[in-house]
């Protein structure tokens, strides 16, 4: 199939009807049945059927259709590429994207301390999931990303701010006294108790997984979810104990949870992201220094007894 045929087709697809797909690109009736009828002459099947006024799908174009629509998504993206290649970005506007775990402690303080000395450039911010960071960096739709750990991209550069430690958070009441006494819990001190994890392909899920899975530890697991601080929220509503990292954990109300260290320690590496065909401005590398200090800041927090 040519380009040409690909559009028509693709343009069937969506509307149903020869007269709504020439209407979609911009062409005549005839041209679109010109360009169908060659389509199937070079693929060798039918492509539509007609019943009562409209094309129905063949089983073949059916099996097409998800590879074209992946394709024109690669286009899309394409598009929106060379779009932001030609927009380029403004030097008093920076574009940040942080996963939703560092979005609530750590890049609210890291925009006070970066309003303090850059107070006329303007920020906007996201907070999404890695692969979805991944993507808009890749497309250079933002300046700079944060995330937990993600494999390699060989469009983006990646550094490290340095890593979290994953603390356990349970309902107050529910653990032996002597256990939250001593500041820290281990895994078999879990065994029988309701568990909020984490989901396995989220990377704190998977090192979670890994560490279970060498440590023996049987755990009852009632619910699973992807956001920490959902897994947060079901722990101070007493579902179950959570297991997040330290600055998820900073922000637990600990009149309804105890925060306590894990055994054995889970550290999670904290990540910057950003194009690698673009520099790094000094925009850019004076918001990771704040981003830093606030992960510092709210790194120790997260394990800081309750006043």
């Amino acid at each position: 199939m040519r380009l040409r045929h690909i559009e028509v087709f693709n343009a069937v697809m969506l509307t149903g009807s020869v007269s709504a797909a020439a209407r979609m690109i911009n062409v005549t009736q005839p041209a679109v049945s010109r360009t169908l009828q060659h389509a199937e002459l070079q693929l060798g099947f039918a492509l539509f059927q007609r019943v009562g006024g409209r094309l129905r799908p063949t089983l073949e174009a059916q099996t097409l259709y998800p590879h074209v629509e992946r394709l024109f998504q690669q286009l899309d993206e394409v598009q929106r590429l060379s779009a932001n290649l030609r927009a380029g970005r403004s030097q008093h506007e920076l574009q940040v994207l942080t996963v939703l775990a560092l979005s609530y402690e750590v890049m609210p303080r890291a925009m006070r301390l970066f309003r303090q000395k850059h107070p006329s450039v303007l920020v906007h911010h996201q907070a999404l999931h890695s692969p979805q960071i991944v993507s808009a960096l890749a497309l250079q739709e933002a300046d700079i990303g944060y995330v937990f750990s993600v494999p390699p991209h060989p469009s983006l550069t990646l550094e490290s701010l340095g890593s979290r430690s994953v603390v356990c958070v349970a309902p107050r009441g529910l653990l032996p006294a002597r256990v939250v006494r001593s500041g820290e819990v281990g895994l078999t001190d879990l065994a029988g108790l309701p568990i909020v994890a984490l989901d396995p392909q989220d990377p704190l899920g998977v090192l979670l997984s890994h560490t279970l899975r060498d440590s023996g530890a049987d755990l009852d697991v009632v619910v699973t979810v992807q956001t920490y601080h959902v897994a947060l929220a079901l722990a101070q509503h007493g579902v179950g104990v959570a297991m997040v990292e330290s600055c998820t954990a900073a922000s637990a109300d600990r009149r309804r949870v105890d925060v306590l260290r894990l055994v054995p320690s889970i550290e999670v590496p904290v990540q910057v992201l950003r194009p690698a065909q673009r520099p790094g401005s000094q925009t850019v590398r004076a918001f990771t220094r704040c981003m830093q200090q606030a992960l510092d800041d709210v790194g120790m927090l997260g394990l800081k007894p309750p006043t």
